[in-house]
């Protein structure tokens, strides 16, 4: 559970930016999405 913790401080984004907030979580959610497709598919 730590590691979990300093992986989400890690891919924090702390701008006001609203545009740069959008893309870098549109980006996090792609990656985590890639993910669970690439493990359900070695299943």
């Amino acid at each position: 559970m730590p590691d979990l913790l300093r992986l989400a401080r890690r891919i924090r984004c702390d701008s006001a930016n609203p545009a740069r907030l959008f893309t870098h979580r549109l980006g996090v959610g792609l990656v985590v999405a890639a993910l669970i497709l690439l493990l359900s598919l070695l299943r």
